[in-house]
């Protein structure tokens, strides 16, 4: 494992980490929930709030997709995603949803214009990011797409929005 240059798990616990955390609110499978975990757990993000219903580890189906990243990135659990929002912004972070709204910013358009902690909120698989958590960001990001389809799997979404505030970081 060395030569991939791997972080043993102290080592990713003390590393500085990307100050994002990533809310996910609602989700439903267990399998999207490991998967974010261990994409976050590959860009260093600083933690993951767990919203609702969203499923918690310890679990066997967690851990499937997540591979151990559900023991090394930070989490916290809150009843409802708009209590984890208030949250967020009375610690000073910048909130935005991943969502496709009236007034959404393009991915690669998107600009924090806040030099603080940012969160980012995914939302439900069906339904998106709730209407009450919705309203209390700082805005939406919209990942474009081109197809019919516009709507893409939270896993992927959280990859490459994920990727897209790492990448600005390197800049």
């Amino acid at each position: 494992m060395d030569e991939l240059n791997r972080k043993s798990v102290n080592e990713f616990r003390e590393s500085e980490k990307t100050p994002v955390v990533v809310v996910m609110d609602n989700i439903r499978s267990m399998h999207n929930v490991g998967s974010v975990f261990r994409t976050a757990d590959a860009f260093l993000i600083q933690g993951i709030y767990l919203c609702g219903y969203t499923p918690q580890p310890p679990h066997r189906d967690i851990h499937k997709t997540a591979l151990g990243a559900e023991e090394t990135v930070d989490w916290r659990y809150f009843a409802t995603t708009a209590e984890a929002v208030r949250s967020l912004k009375s610690d000073g972070y910048a909130v935005f949803a991943v969502e496709q709204t009236v007034g959404s910013v393009f991915l690669q358009e998107f600009s924090v214009g806040h030099s603080g902690p940012l969160a980012v909120v995914f939302g439900n698989e069906v339904d998106g990011v709730g209407e009450e958590a919705l309203a209390l960001c700082d805005g939406s990001v919209e990942i474009p797409q081109l197809g019919m389809k516009h709507s893409l799997n939270i896993s992927i979404a959280a990859g490459i929005v994920l990727w897209e505030l790492v990448r600005a970081r390197f800049k």
